[in-house]
């Protein structure tokens, strides 16, 4: 019976995990086959109009998509010790952004992963501007003027601004400056109406992103992760927030808008968040929708009369970087939820912090993994002790066992009633070899979202050939011994024993499966589960013998 149970419990939590690998996948197959198609850099004026209604100036924001820049446009290029980034004078896009602290891939470490980009199939831009009460006062035909076309940030200086203006014939100018901080992924965008002309203004701030459904970087295979749309909202009628995610998948089925004071709005993907953060105290209308090419995240701030010769200014922060954890909520409320851990956050954050604290003395992310394992294995060791026990006495009375099964052959509801009687007799719980597998699966699952989805981990080397923790072991050596140590524990178990021919054909197939099913995990996770079937095979090791000791079972 104990051994159906295993059985059971074992097939069980494959499929679980399984089922939780496919309800992961959020981005739909269409999404993806727009993304690959498109290319955004001959592609005209998207004539989507705006869904937003929730303020005058929404419906007055210009229409998102791609402009085709003429030849003659240079590119302005700005260089920070965090960035590397590209600003287009016409609309003032922001439509390139290097993270020079990441690579895009572990074998090419020189190239760095260019989160916004426009070229070779991926699109994810950031368009800004100003919107009038029933016109836009910029568009992305809008050429702005820079007094250089490249910027560096100096050593001894810890701000770098990079000035844009453009003149409107009718009087106005409009000032925009893309303002960086030295050692930080957040920067702001500062937006200025100058009314020179003889009429009274209204404006309104617009800022979003527009990407298509292409992840940049590396991404290990069979691995789907989130990509979509975030926002921090207002719950209705309260001063409360919540966080809520869309997939691509569904925006292309339902719209987003909110109209609201504060919060913020994201583009989310694998390891890395752009948000787009309004000032807290500030009406603000967010939407998300399909967009060509692919989707966009928009906010609108609060229209605002400007009278003729006043200037109004606004200004909006953006997040464009890894999903650091313990530091994204510092820069506003709610953005630390990015880090996609979902129901798993009660686990997944203790888990974290404990790996973060072992790395704080080891430096290496993969000794930290194993000390969690030990420290893991030593805080189940009761249940383990008793699932030892439970096994070891198990063999000791097989023969018992295959009498018993041999005397009631015919009569299944006798035999389950003496190996009740027997189990009360020899005080030993059948259930006792389940309860660590069901109580370490929240902790597998846990430890599974740490390792596949901290950046800290991502790329994190840890010694001979598994230098990305995060990716699937490239030469299948760990997924390999861990099959090799399970078989050994069910060995010393004995646990098919007492099984029939059936059941121990399934129970010998067990360990192949599992390592055909490891080989695309994390290589971080197979250590961790390796580890701690070698710390099992001790303890058990241990146990037996000392049950060795004890009377032998009897007659």
């Amino acid at each position: 019976m104990e051994n159906r149970r295993t059985i059971l419990f074992a097939v069980i939590g494959v499929l679980l995990f399984l089922l939780y690998r496919a309800w992961e996948t959020d981005v739909s197959e269409a999404a993806q086959a727009q993304a690959a198609q498109a290319e955004p850099v001959a592609a005209a004026v998207d004539a989507v109009p705006n869904t937003s209604t929730a303020t005058t100036a929404a419906a007055a924001v210009a229409p998102a998509g791609n402009v085709a820049v003429s030849a003659s446009s240079e590119r302005i290029r700005v260089f920070t010790d965090k960035f590397e980034a590209e600003i287009d004078p016409a609309g003032g896009d922001l439509r390139h952004v290097e993270l020079l602290d990441y690579a895009e891939d572990k074998k090419t470490p020189d190239k760095k992963l260019a989160l916004l980009d426009d070229h070779n199939g991926h699109f994810f831009i950031l368009q800004s501007g100003l919107a009038g009460a029933d016109k836009p006062l910029t568009s992305g035909q809008t050429l702005y003027h820079a007094a250089q076309n490249e910027f560096r940030l100096v050593d001894g200086t810890d701000t770098l601004e990079v000035p844009l203006e453009a003149t409107d014939a009718s009087g106005y100018t409009v000032h925009k400056v893309f303002r960086f901080h030295r050692g930080s992924y957040e920067l702001e965008l500062e937006q200025t109406l100058d009314n020179a002309g003889t009429q009274a203004l209204s404006a309104s701030p617009y800022v979003r992103w527009q990407r298509t459904a292409v992840a940049v970087g590396h991404e290990p295979p069979f691995t789907p992760t989130f990509m979509g749309l975030g926002v921090y909202e207002q719950k209705p009628g309260t001063t409360e927030y919540r966080f809520e995610k869309m997939s691509f998948k569904d925006l292309d089925k339902k719209i987003y808008n909110s109209s609201q004071t504060g919060g913020w709005i994201a583009m989310l993907q694998h390891y890395f968040v752009a948000a787009i953060i309004p000032p807290p105290d500030e009406a603000a209308t967010f939407s998300g929708k399909p967009a060509t090419p692919g989707y966009q995240g928009q906010y609108v701030g609060a229209l605002k009369p400007v009278a003729a010769g006043a200037k109004q200014s606004f200004t909006t922060r953006l997040y464009i970087g890894p999903k650091q954890q313990g530091s994204l909520d510092a820069i506003t409320p709610g953005l630390e939820l990015t880090d996609n851990y979902g129901l798993l956050s009660p686990v997944a954050k203790p888990l974290f912090w404990v790996l973060k604290t072992f790395h704080s003395f080891t430096g290496n992310w993969g000794w930290s993994i194993i000390l969690l394992t030990l420290l893991v294995k030593g805080a189940f060791y009761p249940l383990s002790a008793a699932q030892y026990k439970s096994a070891a006495k198990m063999r000791r009375f097989t023969p018992r066992i295959q009498e018993l099964k041999e005397r009631f052959a015919d009569d299944r509801e006798r035999l389950n009633k003496a190996m009740m009687e027997l189990y009360k007799k020899e005080g030993f719980n059948p259930l006792a070899g389940c309860w660590p597998l069901l109580v370490q699966m929240p902790v597998f699952f846990g430890l599974y979202r740490v390792l596949y989805e901290s950046v800290e981990l991502r790329q994190a080397p840890f010694v001979l050939w598994m230098q990305d923790l995060s990716a699937a072991d490239p030469i299948f050596i760990m997924p390999v011994l861990y099959g090799a140590s399970m078989w050994v524990q069910q060995r010393l178990s004995g646990q098919t024993a007492t099984m029939d021919p059936a059941q121990q054909k399934v129970m010998n197939v067990m360990p192949i499966a599992l390592t055909g099913l490891f080989l695309f995990f994390p290589v971080g996770l197979v250590l961790y589960w390796l580890v701690s079937n070698l710390i099992g095979i001790a303890q058990q090791w241990i146990i037996t013998q000392r049950l060795a000791k004890e009377t032998p079972a009897r007659r």
